[in-house]
């Protein structure tokens, strides 16, 4: 069985105080190992994305254990948690968040610049990025010369460049039309089959299943079904899948 890159166990989070205190995530068990591509999947408000940030070590646990790479991360500081997502975690948002005065090439390096790699190795390794991502060719373009799935694409380049052991892809889809989210899905896919990563993506789009490895649904902060299935079976809208 492939190597367990993040491991949790008995996750609870609760967001706000008083009455408007709620309870995202009421207790989560959940691994994601090498080489395997996780869809969690869920309606609005289900808890998906806060449980992207815990993962992430972005948002720390109200309880439960999280280990990432075969550390703990309870007791971690700000400090230690930074290090853990540098190390081993990449990120990839719907919004893409790219400096638009940085061109593709420069706004992925930024992953390595908080790393202090710099100068023309750091650059080599910006292009390469781009180019598994099919935008070797953009390296020198402005995101706002970008189409939507172009700048998604720059995004994966940065979250590829450091070589993470783990992708966290938020709703990298939603955004996007047939064509480019197809075009996103092959890449994160390819990332766990040809280059061993784990990749989790949160999505409610269920075009999205006929890449995965494994699906997990949540809803109202609780694992309800795990495993492979139909939009049907997911209790999930119907939709025109994209095809890998």
């Amino acid at each position: 069985m492939n190597e367990i890159i993040i491991e949790a166990t008995a996750i609870k989070k609760t967001l706000g105080r008083g009455a408007g205190e709620v309870k995202a995530l009421r207790g989560i068990d959940l691994t994601l190992r090498r080489g395997e591509f996780t869809l969690l999947m869920g309606p609005s408000g289900s808890g998906k994305t806060t449980l992207l940030l815990v993962l992430g070590c972005m948002l720390a646990p109200s309880s439960g254990t999280l280990t990432v790479c075969g550390t703990p991360t309870s007791g971690v500081d700000k400090e230690g948690l930074a290090r853990i997502r540098r190390d081993h975690i990449g990120f990839v948002f719907q919004s893409y968040h790219l400096f638009p005065t940085l061109t593709a090439a420069q706004n992925v390096q930024l992953a390595l610049d908080i790393r202090h790699e710099r100068g023309r190795k750091a650059g080599k390794r910006a292009r390469e990025a781009l180019n598994l991502v099919g935008l070797e060719q953009k390296a020198d373009t402005l995101p706002g010369e970008l189409s939507g799935g172009e700048q998604q694409r720059v995004a994966i380049a940065r979250a590829f460049v450091a070589n993470p052991s783990v992708i966290l892809a938020d709703e990298p889809t939603a955004a996007l039309d047939g064509n480019n989210g197809r075009s996103i899905m092959r890449i994160l896919a390819d990332a766990a089959h040809q280059r061993e990563r784990a990749v989790l993506v949160v999505t409610h789009d269920p075009r999205v299943i006929p890449f995965a490895d494994r699906i997990v649904e949540i809803e109202d902060g609780l694992l309800v079904d795990t495993g492979s299935g139909e939009p049907e079976r997911l209790h999930l809208p119907k939709a025109a899948a994209f095809r890998p």
